[in-house]
């Protein structure tokens, strides 16, 4: 930071933790209102006006525009594109300080959200936002319109405080976190870049130290149709698609086999998970298929480049020739979404011990812990690709991706304390003249 920048006074941090409580009910029910709209893939348009109006309402200078596809996929990071961008739209909103003596800051969240599944399946509609014994429910409550909301009132607790900041932030909200990437990527590629970035993901009040490249890749399977009254002159595509997910299993666990090569890795039970996401085949119930698709998603550690996970994904394929009966089999692969590699953030950085200190203070002294994660998060983008320490940093979240997906509010109340200390530590803050 300029020298220039005095650090936080004691008065000005107790002022900030008093306005992010005094202001904590509207940040709630700000956050349910942000649920209560579906933000599914392609279908974040309404999200993303809440936001831009909530953001602009704070005098911000607003940028929105559509993820353009063919831009992208001139990056080396970018996703594979399998929809229309087609009001698929970024949110930007910048503050700019009257004079800028601090450091920058980008301050990150995605507005989609996964499909919800089976509404019969959650104990009241995805979309209610519920209160329920100290816990927010909702797809996308925790992952992650707390987050979003959390940047936001965060920001508003030190206005509320009479401080300005004295660095330039940047408050993001993003689409295509939850498939590709493209949103972040293109938000970075559009010029946004910073001293440094926070993303309030769901992590449990800690810190992401590492976490694994992910690649989407949909393999398609080709049998032979017959009757079922002569099945066995036909080969049931279905049927070898599971014989190929075995062959695929074989190389996840030869992957996990390797975690103790890999920094940060090394004790977790089972850092490589293949999923399969999705299966569909065959034409007719009385004829035996003639194809079968899979949609998958893997895994893989930091320091392996996409291209090298995908030769050897591509390469355990084509070492398929027959299935356990002798049959041919016909497997060929394309990448469908996630074509990200993995990152570790270094420890130390003037960033994290910056956090660590807002952290403390939020939660009554305790200290910043750090763990690894198995999942993708967009905090690879900044690192990679902008040479910015990214700290994924959130709240208390249960069964994100699952049936009754819920946030701990207390959680966010000491999450959103630590941000808003973060910045003001991050970037320095003067008195606001507007200040009786």
């Amino acid at each position: 930071m300029n020298t220039t920048v005095a650090p936080l006074t004691p008065d000005q941090r107790d002022r900030i933790l008093a306005a992010v409580d005094a202001q904590f009910d509207r940040q709630i029910q700000f956050t349910q209102e942000l649920i209560r709209h579906p933000s599914l893939r392609g279908k974040e348009a309404s999200a993303q006006d809440l936001l831009y109006g909530a953001i602009s309402g704070r005098g911000l200078e607003m940028d929105r525009w559509e993820l353009d596809p063919q831009e992208l996929a001139t990056h080396p990071g970018a996703g594979k594109v399998e929809i229309s961008y087609t009001g698929v739209d970024n949110v930007v909103g910048t503050y700019r300080p009257r004079s800028e003596l601090g450091r920058s800051l980008i301050l990150n969240g995605h507005i989609d959200v996964v499909p919800e599944g089976p509404g019969s399946q959650w104990q009241r509609s995805p979309w209610d936002a519920a209160i329920v014994d100290g816990w927010l429910y909702g797809r996308g409550s925790g992952d992650m319109k707390a987050g979003l909301a959390a940047n936001l009132f965060a920001f508003d607790a030190l206005i509320a405080a009479g401080l300005a900041p004295l660095g330039r932030i940047h408050f993001e909200s993003v689409v295509e976190e939850e498939c590709t990437g493209n949103g972040s990527l293109s938000a970075l590629m559009r010029g946004y870049t910073a001293d440094a970035v926070l993303i309030p993901e769901p992590e449990e009040d800690m810190l992401v130290r590492a976490n694994v490249g992910t690649i989407w890749f949909r393999v398609r399977v080709a049998g032979h149709p017959s009757h079922p009254r002569e099945m066995s002159s036909g080969f049931n595509a279905i049927d070898a698609a599971y014989f190929v997910v075995g062959r695929l299993r074989e190389l996840e666990e030869r992957w996990n086999a390797d975690k103790g090569r890999y920094r940060y890795f090394e004790d977790l039970e089972h850092p490589i998970n293949l999923n399969v996401g999705k299966i569909r085949g065959g034409d007719w119930n009385s004829s035996v298929p003639a194809w079968c698709e899979l949609d998958l998603r893997i895994a893989f550690y930091p320091g392996i480049t996409a291209d090298e996970a995908w030769s050897e994904i591509t390469a355990a394929l084509a070492a398929i020739e027959h299935d356990g009966s002798g049959h041919p089999i016909s497997a060929e692969a394309t990448a469908t979404g996630f074509y990200a590699e993995g990152y570790v953030l270094e420890a130390d950085s003037d960033a994290e011990r910056v956090l660590a200190q807002g952290h403390s203070d939020a939660f009554g002294g305790a200290e910043l812990q750090s763990f690894t994660t198995p999942g993708y998060l967009d905090g690879r983008v900044f690192v990679q690709y902008g040479d910015i320490p990214a700290l994924v940093y959130g709240p208390i979240s249960k069964d994100i991706h699952g049936f009754d997906e819920r946030v701990d509010i207390e959680s966010v109340r000491r999450i959103t304390k630590s941000i808003a200390l973060f910045v003001a530590r991050w970037c320095g803050v003067e008195e606001s003249t507007g200040r009786h």
